[in-house]
């Protein structure tokens, strides 16, 4: 996904030439690319995050478009307020990424751990929150962020993420979800780097004749209200899966929407994501999806046991 993100930049930058690359002391060698096409677009503001997103709304103030880059602890709970009052207050069109969601970078622990940055994004007013399922969903993203006239949050993997999409999704819009495969029982709403643990578990299904619809909710931040108001009425089952708590992040957004309508819907909601508990032991991502239930097959035995008991 990284390397998705700096090949969109380079081909949004040669068209823009206010589009300007913050990073924290990360990414030097991988961005080499841009900075031979476009010196002196390119900062390296050290680690020192904070003072990083303060530079970004100068570079903003006076015309620019930045994007500022580094681990997502570091780039969002680490200047959570330089976000809020510089960026947000502001309304001002800088694009926040954040490389290594959830347990991409699991083995460092839990200083790299990034389970909490949907929630505290997503409170923020006037911030965009978009988490992409796959590294042509990462071009789109930077292609329509680039073009956004207020603050975004771009949440990336890592790398090596299996793709799902065959090419650059042609009806991708920030704020309007992507059925990924259409089905008429259960709806898989996944949201960043779990799309391809959403189609593993869909694939389990279908061979247990459940047919399950998998959507790409890659914008948790404005919600589309318009697929959800359908998918309550058609499916039986509506499941948010992400690699982040399940408190503040699709599942409590999309729980908040179902909370706010007139009448309850009819299908039942379950939220999928980790716990509200850091892991204090040491392993890599698949080991943490597998211990909360977040790959393909937990997944779909999951759902499963669900529509067994009935309680759907």
């Amino acid at each position: 996904m990284r390397n998705a993100f700096r090949d969109a930049l380079i081909e949004l930058a040669e068209k823009d030439p206010k589009i300007v690359l913050l990073a924290a002391d990360i990414g030097n060698r991988m961005f080499d690319g841009f900075k031979e096409k476009f010196p002196g677009r390119f900062y390296n503001c050290g680690v020192a995050e904070q003072n990083m997103t303060g530079v970004a709304a100068g570079l903003a103030m006076t015309g620019f478009r930045p994007f500022t880059y580094t681990i997502t602890p570091f780039v969002t709970t680490r200047c959570l307020e330089q976000i809020r009052v510089d960026l947000c207050y502001h309304e001002l069109p800088v694009v926040v990424v954040a490389v290594g969601a959830g347990y991409a970078y699991a083995s460092l622990g839990a200083t790299h751990h990034a389970c909490e940055d949907i929630a505290f994004m997503r409170s923020l007013p006037g911030m965009q929150v978009v988490c992409p399922g796959d590294s042509f969903e990462v071009k789109a993203a930077t292609a329509a962020l680039g073009r956004c006239k207020g603050p975004s949050y771009l949440r990336l993997g890592k790398k090596n993420e299996p793709l799902v999409h065959q090419s650059v999704p042609s009806a991708f819009t920030i704020g309007r979800a992507l059925v990924v495969q259409p089905g008429e029982t259960v709806a898989l709403l996944s949201t960043g780097n779990l799309l391809p643990e959403a189609m593993e578990a869909a694939e389990r299904l279908c061979g247990m004749g459940v047919s399950c619809e998998v959507v790409s909710f890659h914008t948790v931040k404005p919600l589309d209200t318009e697929y959800l108001t359908q998918a309550f009425k058609k499916f039986r089952l509506v499941v948010t899966l992400e690699e982040h708590s399940r408190i503040g992040g699709l599942g409590g957004a999309v729980s908040e929407w179902v909370c706010s309508q007139r009448e309850y819907p009819s299908a039942r909601l379950i939220s999928l994501g980790t716990p509200d508990a850091f892991p204090h032991e040491a392993g890599h991502q698949p080991y943490f999806r597998e211990k909360f239930g977040l790959n393909g097959q937990k997944i779909s035995d999951s759902v499963q046991t669900i529509l067994v008991s009935g309680t759907t």
